[in-house]
């Protein structure tokens, strides 16, 4: 007999718009008279293993939707990386509580614990539909067009760019901004979208997609300073010599590792401040400034792209119908039609899971420190509506005339 029983969980970093697709799940799964509960885990797949589960039926449809509008993972999430023996145990609490659907919010490693639970459910037979629901700023999962969140974290970029250049251009010198993305480099990419003029910055765009040589670089940020008069930077934390490893590591006296031994890249100011270093014993420029915008771009609540929001939502009740309507496990993909307006498929788990999404060649110039404009319109419908603007004043030059009263003096 069914229980009707629906479990959703977020893992990974947050986003902006994570909570839409929450609402999504929970608001879509209360429209089935099929669905008796709806349950989510608080923190993730960790969230799961100790049962600490809350009742979502219980929420007021006027909650969820003040929480959807909320940055940030109402659940809590989780940067534990399931392997078969973890997975093996979230199955076990699965079927003690007699879950009939399981969806998980989340990037590439979420999407790989989704397949993992579902081989489990299928060879042990048990009646378990799993969905994986999209949601990733560095906007690397395969078969998608975009993912949730990454819109949201590009707007904030392109804007954060914009201000970044304005303040160079008043008090002119370098300026370097890292970014996060370590081997996806399109959120990097968004600063050019905060370009409105020729010689606005950012002047130099480096992405993970290109190998980066630290006196290339130098080479780079010279011609530019003597070009403008000032050079605005924006740096992948991913970026990597030839080898493939990290400039961070390369150039860093102490390195940092994260829980699956990888660099630690984000939340430091490391490469942002031995970049800076580099220009300043290089070439010789004393006006250099560096920031690591580090976690201000995943949840930031005052710059929301409406498209993200909408397709976030979206991506969630469509996984519910998939589920309910479908007879296949999956991930939900975001496909874009015409000029812009999207669809959504259900793709193969093994199509998503542990693969990595990086920007296509088409979209990096050939000098490999710019963007071109198939991805300036690949990007801009995804910015949303009410983007700021900036202006320029026009002035007339009033002749010098202290040299003229000098001379008649």
């Amino acid at each position: 007999m069914s229980s009707g029983k629906i479990l959703v969980a977020q893992g990974g970093g947050p986003t902006a718009v994570i909570n839409q697709s929450l609402a999504g799940v929970v608001l879509e799964a209360r429209r089935f008279r099929d669905v008796s509960l709806v349950y989510g885990a608080l923190h993730g797949v960790r969230g799961i293993i100790n049962e600490d589960l809350v009742d979502l039926t219980r929420e007021t449809s006027h909650n969820l939707e003040l929480v959807a509008a909320t940055p940030s993972s109402a659940l809590g999430s989780t940067r534990d990386k399931p392997d078969v023996p973890y997975c093996v145990e979230i199955f076990k609490v699965l079927q003690a509580h007699q879950i009939e659907q399981f969806y998980y919010i989340g990037g590439n490693d979420s999407s790989d614990t989704v397949r993992i639970v579902s081989e489990q459910a299928q060879a042990a037979g048990y009646p378990l539909r799993c969905i994986h629901i999209p949601k990733t700023i560095d906007n690397d999962l395969v078969g998608n067009d975009h993912t949730p969140g990454f819109p949201s974290a590009a707007r904030f970029v392109a804007q954060a760019f914009a201000g970044a250049n304005l303040d160079n251009a008043s008090l002119p010198g370098v300026y370097v901004g890292v970014v996060m993305g370590r081997h996806a480099g399109f959120l990097t990419a968004a600063s050019a979208l905060g370009k409105k003029f020729a010689d606005d910055g950012p002047h130099l765009i480096y992405l993970p997609e290109r190998v980066f040589s630290l006196e290339r670089f130098l080479h780079d940020v010279k011609a530019c300073y003597e070009r403008y008069g000032r050079c605005v930077i924006a740096v992948s934390e991913g970026i990597h010599d030839a080898s493939g490893t990290p400039i961070a590591s390369l150039l860093a006296k102490d390195i940092e590792r994260d829980a699956h031994g990888n660099v630690q890249l984000s939340g430091t100011g490391a490469l942002a401040d031995l970049l800076c270093d580099e220009i300043k014993a290089k070439l010789g420029i004393k006006r250099v400034r560096g920031d690591t915008f580090g976690y201000l771009q995943r949840s930031f609540i005052g710059c929301v792209s409406d498209v993200d929001q909408r397709e976030a939502r979206e991506v969630g009740e469509k996984a519910v119908q998939f589920a309910m309507w479908g007879q296949r496990n999956g991930s939900v993909a975001i496909k874009r039609t015409g000029f812009y307006s999207v669809d959504y498929e259900l793709l193969p788990l093994d199509a998503v899971a542990g693969k990595t999404r990086t920007m296509e060649d088409e979209f990096i110039s050939a000098s490999g420190t710019d963007v071109t404009d198939a991805f300036r319109l690949y990007l801009r419908p995804l910015l949303g509506s009410g983007m700021p603007d900036a202006f320029r004043l026009r002035p007339a030059p009033v002749p010098k005339l202290r040299d003229q009263l000098r001379g008649q003096i």
